[in-house]
């Protein structure tokens, strides 16, 4: 079926035509947020700028990555693209190898300088069309993560407890909208709550203006108890603890009336696996048994609560129970039932135990974050040759996918702001980013042409109209 003539390469007429027919709409957010005036404001990394200012490199970075770049050495194709340059109404952007300069110009100060500069335009959004996506709770999810490395002379990098070289950033999210607030490089071997409790903090303080409530999540390794009252006094907070000998022992001691069965939502099916796909059979549970590995299997879920007061706490605090009844099997055989324990210490009183549960789970979607940013944006790649230069192209990375959260703040129907938060980085890309464009630069304005079709249209061209009608 695939078939071939002769093949003939041109090249056209007009040159102006590019493949980034929506990088123009985000450049013209960006401009009227204000961002790149707090950057050439607050940070001070060039002591002439001929011909670029701080905020060029920081866009060029971000802008390298929302154009599909993967690497620094990607920046090079942009510079030689008379459209995309047209479309952003610059002469001339940095190189690579400038690019990568400028990342090592940086203090641990300038990083967290760059940072503070992201999130000071952020209260625009949120006090306009992201003012929904905040909800009645605004959800801070904090977790460590690594970003490995095969180099051997990278300074600041070290072996993880799994044996992994690299860094271990620590990321601070905000789950209703995608964005990330705070990422921060640590070297390859600290425990995922080093240093947290400050940035959690810097988070707490930057989103509560904002948000009619403040909720941090994180797993047990971030249950900092010394911090427990401070936090209390400021937001709510849900964390996993460790099944330690005390909490276990009060869970041991309840009643068996105190204890409710768990019912979880049934798992999603789409509506054309209900009617016409045929489902296939569990393949990895067939050779496990065949085989006679070692299964557990879950029979059922009971929740209960009792107040605990964590010894570096000067008050209790409400810790909901998960008992969970696993069965041990061997292929076809039952060896015996385990009980295991799960606790979370929260200050929500507004939830039942099974809500409590439900809510701590959903901090599992920052994984999801997380994942993106490792694999969509690339932000996770350790390019330069330390830990604080890294740091720095990880933050200009990220801002990249925070831009794609903002563009989203600014459709027009709800459903279509959700939908785009939650979109995979490369398709927004596809969707939104990557059109094909004829651009025709006048003497006082910008035209781009689209030549493609995307089913996306209608929405950039709401996006775009959005954007253009809204002072910030």
């Amino acid at each position: 079926m695939f078939t071939s003539g002769k093949v003939h390469y041109e090249i056209g007429a007009n040159p102006d035509v590019m493949s980034y027919g929506g990088i123009a709409s985000m450049h013209r957010l960006v401009t009227k947020l204000g961002l790149p005036e707090q950057i050439d404001a607050r940070l001070h990394l060039l002591k002439v700028h001929l011909p670029y200012h701080e905020s060029d490199h920081v866009l060029n970075l971000a802008y390298n990555v929302m154009c599909g770049g993967t690497r620094l050495e990607d920046i090079e194709r942009l510079r030689h693209d008379t459209a995309y340059m047209n479309a952003l109404g610059t002469e001339l952007i940095p190189d690579p190898t400038t690019a990568g300069d400028f990342c090592r110009r940086f203090s641990e100060e300038d990083v967290i300088t760059l940072m503070e500069c992201i999130n000071a335009v952020r209260p625009a959004l949120w006090q306009g069309r992201g003012r929904d996506l905040l909800g009645p709770v605004a959800y801070l999810d904090v977790d460590g993560t690594m970003a490995p490395t095969t180099g051997e002379k990278k300074a600041g990098m070290d072996i993880s407890h799994k044996g992994i070289w690299g860094y271990a950033p620590l990321i601070v999210s905000l789950a209703n909208t995608g964005e990330v607030l705070y990422l921060v490089n640590r070297s390859g071997n600290m425990p995922s709550h080093t240093d947290a409790a400050e940035w959690i903090d810097k988070a707490i303080a930057h989103v509560k203006p904002h948000a009619p409530r403040v909720c941090v999540r994180g797993d047990t390794d971030f249950s900092l108890t010394g911090n427990f009252d401070r936090w209390a006094q400021q937001a709510d907070f849900l964390f996993g603890m460790d099944a330690n000998r005390a909490l276990v022992n009060r869970a041991e001691a309840l009643q068996e009336g105190d204890w409710q069965r768990l019912r979880r939502k049934p798992a999603y099916r789409t509506l054309t696996g209900q009617t016409r796909r045929r489902f296939q059979d569990n393949e990895k549970q067939r050779i496990v048994k065949e085989r006679g590995y070692l299964n557990l299997e879950l029979n059922y879920e009971d929740v209960a609560e009792f107040d605990y007061q964590p010894g570096k706490c000067k008050r209790s605090y409400r810790v909901v129970a998960l008992r969970k009844n696993i069965s041990k099997m061997k292929g076809e055989h039952v060896l015996f039932d385990e009980i295991r324990y799960f606790f979370y210490l929260t200050t929500r009183t507004d939830l039942s135990a099974a809500e409590v549960v439900a809510c701590a789970n959903e901090r599992c979607d920052q994984e999801n974050v997380i994942a993106q940013l490792k694999n969509g944006v690339n932000a996770l790649r350790v390019p330069l040759y330390d830990l604080v230069s890294n740091w720095a192209y990880m933050v200009m990375a990220t801002l990249a996918w925070n831009l794609k959260s903002w563009y989203a703040m600014m459709m027009h129907l709800k459903k279509d702001r959700l939908e785009s938060v939650r979109m995979e980085f490369r398709r927004f890309l596809h969707s939104f980013i990557l059109i094909p464009c004829r651009v025709v630069r006048r003497a006082r304005s910008i035209t781009l042409r689209l030549l493609g079709y995307q089913p996306t249209l209608d929405r950039l061209f709401s996006t775009w109209r959005t954007i253009e009608a809204t002072v910030f």
